[in-house]
């Protein structure tokens, strides 16, 4: 007998064709789905301040989803944890002067955490989400996180920071299939989306830009003084959030060459710029690392994301203690910023991954 199945449902095509996809092999299927808070298309402002997901918006849209797949929608008011876990997090890494990835957080903390705790309340044994990888499970029931089959839509990066015991509860029913076969198939089978948002887009900015969420919420960024690498003041700048490493837009100081940012130096306020060439490196430190696969022994040799659009780079990993490691790249690489994640593959399979930290 299958199990039981709840499926993350977003309101997009990919969470819709995956519940199609398992309904359609027999699996028996549920659809779980989680409010944020940030529903801005489908709320109002008193809609915001009420707790009662039974009443919010998105239950009618999820209605509609019920009627198109046949299964029933569950709603989670997760607004309150979001807020902690994700918009929080959020908000201060940019305070300390990282650049965020919010989406790893969520992955792991929301959609594999809380939702897959009430997806098991409601009687499910493990959740389905759209997303484009796979999965692999040896005989000893080792769980293996593996690279979606479209290298365009591969979303592996994204998850790295998930357990083994949450991969273990995970199904991915899109990992082996393209995004114009997944959109084939929800158009034959009558599937119209909700939202046409991607899995990788900031679902709480919602289009604007990152200087309008802090201004929203009050948090206010002073200006402060332009650094060259050399520790010569050439300039000054409007708040610190207008930028990020490796922006050459918005510095706005002649030079024969181009300044991109090197450093967001919040202890200071000061931004730390230089020329392209001074953006490469060969060596970068991860903290926090979650280890899905962790080798038997170190140094080793593996290819590692910086970011989602980076092309995975070879690379030796040296473990400095049991969260923490040394990343030495075979060709120093652009931009390796801090408070991004660093993802280690060996082959196609995701084995870690780990916080960019600010000392090299």
């Amino acid at each position: 007998m299958k199990p039981r199945t709840a499926v993350a449902i977003s309101g997009g095509v990919d969470s819709l064709t995956a519940a199609l996809l398992l309904k359609q092999n027999g699996h028996d299927v549920m659809g779980v789905h989680f409010i944020t808070g940030f529903e801005t298309r489908f709320m109002n402002q008193q809609d915001r301040k009420t707790r009662h997901p039974h009443h919010h918006p998105v239950v009618d849209k999820m209605k509609i989803m019920e009627d198109q797949l046949g299964i029933p929608i569950s709603v989670l008011d997760c607004r309150k944890e979001f807020q902690e876990h994700v918009v929080q997090y959020f908000i201060t890494s940019y305070l300390e002067g990282r650049t965020p990835n919010p989406c790893l957080v969520c992955n792991s903390r929301i959609k594999f955490d809380i939702l897959l705790q009430y997806a098991k309340s409601l009687g499910a044994e493990r959740l389905a989400t759209g997303h484009y990888v796979q999965k692999h499970m040896d005989h000893d029931g080792t769980a293996h996180l593996l690279k979606g089959d479209d290298p365009r839509k591969d979303q592996s990066y994204f998850l790295a920071f998930l357990s083994q015991e949450q991969l273990m509860d995970a199904c991915f029913p899109l990992g082996s299939m393209h995004k114009a076969n997944v959109i084939k198939i929800a158009e034959e089978n009558g599937l119209k989306p909700v939202t046409h948002k991607e899995s990788q887009d900031i679902c709480f900015i919602h289009g604007n830009s990152y200087v309008d969420f802090f201004q929203d919420r009050n948090i206010l960024f002073r200006p402060g003084m332009i650094i060259d690498k050399h520790g010569k003041t050439i300039g000054k700048h409007n708040g610190l959030h207008h930028f990020t490493i490796g922006q050459r837009r918005g510095i706005n100081c002649p030079a024969p060459n181009p300044y991109y940012v090197l450093q967001l130096d919040t202890t200071n306020n000061r931004l730390i710029v230089g020329e392209i060439e001074d953006l490469f490196s060969s060596v970068c430190k991860a903290e926090n690392i979650n280890w899905i696969i962790k080798p038997s022994s170190f140094p080793i040799t593996c290819s590692v994301k910086i970011r989602y659009h980076h092309k995975p780079a070879p690379a030796t990993i040296t473990e400095d203690d049991l969260n923490a490691a040394t990343i030495s790249f075979q060709t120093p690489q652009l931009s390796v910023t801090p408070g991004q994640g660093a993802v280690f593959y060996i082959g196609n399979e995701v084995i870690g991954g780990g916080w960019i930290s600010r000392d090299a």
